[in-house]
């Protein structure tokens, strides 16, 4: 995500979001202001109102959302381009480490139908001209009737990431393919999301 301008943010050489040495320079000298720490309280929600299904988590980051879900006896996979994520991902994730794979969610096929796809920081983390990549792989992957949930991180911004879409522009993605079925408002983000996130569930239709 976009580094605060204060004099703790270290020097970066990789400036390309789209590379994943952009992330492992973060995950190396620990630098994650988009981690959370823990698992989302409406995560939590959303998983106590639903029977078992499988679970893709793209972007995962440290995977913590991975882990609830694995202990809870849920088919998940969660995966990350980058090898510095994945690394962080695997660590806390103790003997479930296995449902983490290193692989580019655009060229990736999950071991099973996912049920859910669970957005968190995953688009955000993507320069625009890869939106529509992004919307026809979710397209592709989700069979009628499987959801696509999460939180969303609204409102342009003039560098990223976070990347901030305009509710418009998601509507126009997603709309020819899924329909919005649930939306909440977020109360409790973290410092770089705050105010801007909502979670939606979309269905695929």
């Amino acid at each position: 995500m976009s580094d605060p301008t204060n004099s703790d943010v270290p020097d970066f050489e990789n400036r390309d979001p789209n590379s994943p040495g952009f992330w492992d320079e973060r995950f190396g000298q620990h630098f994650t202001p988009w981690d959370q720490a823990g698992v989302p309280e409406m995560f939590e929600t959303f998983v106590a109102s639903r029977t078992v299904q499988n679970v893709l988590i793209p972007g995962c980051g440290s995977a913590y959302e991975a882990l609830y879900l694995a202990e809870r006896g849920w088919p998940v996979r969660a995966i990350d381009f980058s090898a510095g994520a994945v690394e962080a991902a695997r660590a806390q994730l103790g003997a479930h480490a296995g449902v983490v794979e290193e692989a580019d969610f655009f060229a990736y096929t999950p071991p099973f139908s996912a049920d859910w796809v669970y957005e968190r920081a995953f688009l955000c983390a993507l320069p625009k001209n890869r939106w529509q990549d992004y919307a026809d792989r979710m397209a592709a992957l989700l069979t009628p009737g499987a959801l696509l949930a999460g939180f969303f991180f609204f409102g342009s911004t003039p560098k990223g990431p976070p990347f901030g879409i305009e509710r418009s522009e998601l509507d126009a993605l997603l709309a020819p393919h899924f329909e919005l079925i649930e939306e909440r408002e977020v109360s409790n983000s973290i410092p770089v999301f705050a105010g801007r996130e909502r979670w939606l569930t979309w269905r695929r239709i």
